[in-house]
């Protein structure tokens, strides 16, 4: 069923932008569906900064279809750039075999060893297709391979060279401009992804002048393969277009009008497919807004095409806390496939949908994702209670589903802290897992696993591929005598409060009043004392009390919420290690 729309009522940028596309899509196109793209370039695995690419675009989609309009998000496959480099830490990818391939377009570089893919190209492609589906994202995918080696283009190339000195005079006036310096690198933990390879823009290439003059397109080699020409010569009346490739040395003149394995320079090409698409909205990298970049450039060279330039925001770096730990396995930067393997996909969404395409976020794969989802747990309790604000609850309506209805969902959405501890000290016995689980709300127990999934193999998933093995928890076998023989009075007194408390209050909620109040009884306070009826003394009470249960079970200061922990060990096994 579809959810819906609060856009009338709401004033989060997703409406604004729903807004201002719909009436230019009248502007220039009365009555036809509104379209809006985003540019992918399957260079190497497709990376979460890369998705802002998508998310932005298609968040104001959804709102747009939510509004009753038709709306047609174009997803542009860069799969006929050129091959610029090998990427770092691919498995079945040698380097040395692999860079021969340079130059060439994206879909005639074999694929990874043992990917059952074609080629390079629709290796990557398929992994994000994927991760879009799980996410919600409905597309309309355009290959440029099939585009540029169809013909589809055709007149639109040969528009181009009829018009290059004037497509040149505007590319000269930014090619003596120095291009801005690159931000200082940020520490790997925390790095920012930048999209510089996702939307086909990589090299920035703007085209070549020789003694010929100045040619927008590039031919592939009609022997080696590669982009490595030089256009020699060109005859607009005939079409004829002589090359001749540096790599190889293969010369050749063809006819352009019937010609199909070549390309438009990028900062050509983008403008160009704007105006053959009609496209209104697309967002840009602050890589793309410089002055003089493809985004900029493009804005002039599409009237050349007939068009207009869309309206495009510019969207900041997504951040990454914990990618120290997951590059040091992978070598390469987490995909959209790995936080789904940690996170669901309204959690995902959520994270695109609630900044500004100006604002940088963070996702996070280190201990963040606990906070990150008590934070998205509140939100979703407040709007049940209709208690958040309007711009959060618009946030998570385009989080939790789109107009075409709502996301599979977790039944029973437990806290992702509680699924984390239960799964890391149970080690992937499901049984163990349920029984702990179950106890966590004895008036209503958990009937099976399922309920719980697929959060809690999210949440199993993080403490198997992003926490440290030091880090893991792992429960005594025998009592720690010699630190029990060591207790003093005051410790022993409180280890019995807990042993005496553990059968009346066998529950999550149970246990945390249990553990909270046992440093409150021995100060002569209440159990259910509140911080201000007590002394700041009662902290450090409860401090030390929590980091001497720790040492007894598990052998550490610290572990999981010790409520959590004390169901996963289970009672009998508690009382036997504190010493019963």
């Amino acid at each position: 069923m579809p959810i819906v729309a609060q856009s009338t009522e709401t004033t989060d940028w997703v409406s604004r932008f729903a807004d201002e596309v719909i009436e230019e899509s009248e502007r220039r196109a009365p009555g036809k569906p509104v379209v809006v793209a985003s540019g992918l370039s399957p260079s190497g695995p497709i990376h979460l900064g890369n998705l802002r690419e998508v998310m932005t675009p298609h968040l104001v989609a959804d709102e747009i279809r939510r509004r009753g309009h038709q709306v047609r998000h174009l997803i542009s496959w860069d799969d006929y750039d050129r091959y610029r480099k090998v990427p770092k830490g691919i498995a079945g990818v040698d380097e040395e075999t692999w860079a021969e391939h340079i130059g060439k377009p994206l879909t005639s570089v074999p694929a990874p060893e043992g990917s059952p893919h074609p080629n390079w190209a629709e290796h990557f492609k398929a992994a994000m297709i994927e991760s879009l589906a799980e996410l919600g994202v409905e597309f309309d995918g355009i290959s440029q391979t099939e585009q540029y080696t169809s013909g589809a283009y055709r007149e639109q190339i040969l528009h181009a060279m009829r018009h290059r000195n004037e497509i040149d005079a505007i590319l000269d006036q930014y090619r003596t401009k120095k291009t801005p310096k690159k931000q200082q690198q940020k520490p790997q933990d925390e790095a920012e992804l930048e999209a510089e390879e996702g939307s086909g823009a990589a090299s920035e290439d703007d085209g070549s002048s020789g003694s010929a003059g100045y040619f927008p397109y590039k031919p592939y080699c009609g022997d080696c393969g590669k982009d490595l020409t030089t256009v020699t010569s060109y005859d607009d009346d005939t079409t004829e277009l002589s090359y001749t490739c540096t790599a190889c040395g293969f010369t050749e003149t063809v006819r352009l009008s019937e010609f199909n394995r070549g390309k438009l320079v990028w900062k050509v090409d983008w403008p160009m497919r704007w105006a053959y698409e009609g496209v209104v909205f697309e967002p840009s990298g602050v890589d793309h807004s410089s002055p003089g970049s493809s985004f900029q450039v493009g804005g002039q060279i599409v009237g050349i095409f007939g068009g207009k330039q869309p309206i495009g925001p510019m969207y900041a770096f997504v951040g990454i806390s914990g990618m120290a730990k997951m590059s040091s396995s992978r070598g390469g930067v987490p995909t959209p496939a790995d936080a789904l393997k940690i996170m669901e996909p309204q959690l995902l969404r959520w994270l695109y949908a609630r900044r500004r395409p100006n604002q940088s976020f963070k996702i996070a794969f280190d201990q963040e994702i606990q906070r990150l989802y008590d934070e998205w747990d509140k939100l979703a309790a407040k709007v049940t209670e209709g208690a958040a604000l309007p711009g959060d609850v618009a946030a998570y309506t385009r989080a939790v589903g789109t107009a075409a209805g709502e996301l599979p969902k977790t039944p029973r959405p437990l806290p992702y802290r509680t699924l984390a501890s239960v799964a890391d000290i149970t080690a992937g016995h499901e049984d163990q897992a349920l029984r702990i689980l179950s106890e966590l709300d004895p008036e209503q127990p958990l009937a099976g696993l399922d309920e719980a999934r697929p959060r809690y193999d999210r949440a199993e998933a993080w403490i198997n591929t992003h926490v440290p093995a030091d880090q893991r928890t792992i429960v005594r076998d025998e009592p720690d005598a010699e630190l029990l023989k060591s207790l003093d009075e005051a410790s022993q007194q409180s280890v019995r409060l807990l042993l005496d408390g553990l059968a009346d209050h066998w529950s999550l909620d149970g246990l945390t009043h249990l553990v909270y109040g046992v440093p409150k009884v021995q100060a002569g306070f209440p159990a259910d004392a509140t911080p201000k009826e007590l002394p700041a003394e009662i902290k450090t009470a409860q401090r030390t009390f929590f980091a001497l249960l720790y040492h007894l079970l598990v052998g550490r200061d610290t572990g999981p919420r010790l409520p959590t922990l004390l169901l996963a060990v289970g009672q009998d096994r508690v009382r036997h290690l504190l010493g019963e």
